[in-house]
């Protein structure tokens, strides 16, 4: 029996991606561990594996496909053996699914199961899932309680013309309805839903949002949406609203700091240490000596977390990622040096899977290498603080009651004044400006 390939979820609050390009055509072999295709998710692009064995018969979803919902069927495998006349009334949306949607035996009355991909529960990773208009959800369930088997792609296109699946009969297996039972009800007029469907599909979220004011008359090129910056304006939309940001600056003196780095990195070629690595350091430090910071907000309590974890920003072609580098406070300096080499050149490649960037509770953002002197960052949700590093610059400065000039560094902390007040944020702020100034503290 041919074997439906679907799109796969490729992080666990992946609803839909970005069928990037094939790296197979149709009629070629596929071994198990062959590269199938590549796939775009909102932070990294992904290769996918082939599990089965065979030909690869049928491509349904060309490659560079926007917003293709997880689940969705998007090419048909044949087994050895097979030839495309095994293709002739097969469903590529009838192959049998993680849970399994009829059997021979007869159906209890029972909540419909959900399929892999759909869980509607809060996820527990860094970001949210968005809801995804076209999506083809569990099966649907009558007025009476029985549930209509259709395949994916029957609903899909039944929610689009609105059409009522009742009303259609099924001649796919076990009655299931299937896309040529829905394109003739189409075709006949028939099925029609009630006026309550066309208002419930119309309350759907839109896949893509709108322009909220008309765009001004002149000349312009409209550039569409990718789904990093899809995802990163909706979450820090969504971050001003409901995260009740406030703000602490510090300035911190270099001095020592640099005379360190440069005699660390004197010492060997096998590492290249930057200030980045020591503000790394120096953070987790911090949220060690202060734990009650390493936390995020949970609704009804605080979760606050074992491990010092710490987000480092990066910017990439249509916006930026968080890798993370995990026990930041056991490393040393270059060690997270190295770290962030190879996590940043994932990064910019498009590699990153994804436990190498979601999780912690706090995340880094340094503009200073741009000359950027002081900024104030947005905290990148459900984590509870992000630290703007600006850039080291020579100052005027009072030193033992005289005037002289120092290389200073000015930081600002925005934190979540749920997790973070005021008086936490300043001493979380103290211990940081101390590990800087005085490094040979973060040694010990």
């Amino acid at each position: 029996m041919p074997i439906t390939i679907t799109m796969p979820a490729l992080s666990p609050t992946m609803t839909e991606g970005t069928l990037a390009n094939w790296q197979m055509k149709e009629g070629d072999t596929v071994s198990s561990g062959d590269v199938l295709a590549e796939i775009e998710t909102d932070k990294a692009t992904m290769e996918v594996e082939a599990v089965d064995e065979g030909t690869l018969a049928k491509i349904l979803i060309e490659g560079g496909t926007e917003n293709v919902a997880v689940n969705t069927p998007i090419a048909i495998l044949l087994e050895e053996g097979e030839d495309e006349s095994a293709l002739d009334d097969f469903d590529a949306g009838s192959a049998p699914a993680p849970e399994k949607e009829a059997s021979d035996e007869p159906e209890k009355e029972e909540a419909p199961k959900k399929k892999a991909g759909e869980d509607k529960s809060e996820p527990a990773t860094d970001e949210a899932a968005p809801e995804v208009k076209g999506s083809s959800g569990p099966a649907p369930v009558s007025k009476k309680g029985e549930r209509i088997f259709s395949s994916p792609l029957a609903r899909r296109i039944a929610a689009n013309e609105g059409l009522d699946l009742k009303a259609i009969k099924g001649t796919g297996p076990h009655g299931r309805i299937v896309k040529a039972d829905v394109e003739k009800a189409i075709a006949s007029g028939t099925a029609k839903a009630d006026k309550e469907a066309p208002k419930a599909a119309a309350s759907a979220p839109a896949s893509q949002p709108q322009a909220t004011t008309p765009p001004p008359e002149g000349n312009y090129e409209e550039i569409p949406l990718s789904s990093m910056r899809k995802t990163i304006a909706r979450r820090l939309s969504e971050a001003k609203q409901t995260i009740p940001h406030f703000y602490l600056t510090i300035e911190c003196e270099l001095e020592n700091l640099l005379a360190m780095r440069k005699e660390l990195n004197g010492r060997s070629d096998e590492y290249k240490i930057s200030v980045n690595d020591f503000v790394i350091r120096a953070s987790a430090l911090a949220l060690k000596k202060l734990p009650s910071a390493n936390a995020i907000w949970g609704g009804d309590k605080i979760l606050q977390y074992k491990d010092f974890d710490i987000s480092v920003a990066v910017a990439i072609d249509g916006g930026l990622i968080t890798p993370v580098v995990r026990h930041a406070d056991q490393k040393g300096l270059a060690g997270i040096s190295n770290e962030m080499k190879e996590l940043a050149g994932k990064a910019k490649a498009g590699k990153l899977m994804p436990e190498e960037y979601q999780g912690g509770c706090f995340s880094i953002s340094n503009l200073g290498m741009y000359g950027i002197k002081e900024f104030s960052a947005v905290i990148n949700p459900p984590q509870s603080a992000i630290l703007a590093v600006g850039a080291g610059e020579l100052r005027p400065v009072v030193k033992d009651g005289a005037l002289a000039m120092a290389t200073m560094m000015s930081v600002t902390l925005s934190c979540d004044h749920r997790v973070i007040d005021g008086a936490m944020g300043a001493e979380l702020l103290k211990y940081f400006k101390g590990y800087i100034e005085e490094p040979l503290t973060m040694m010990l």
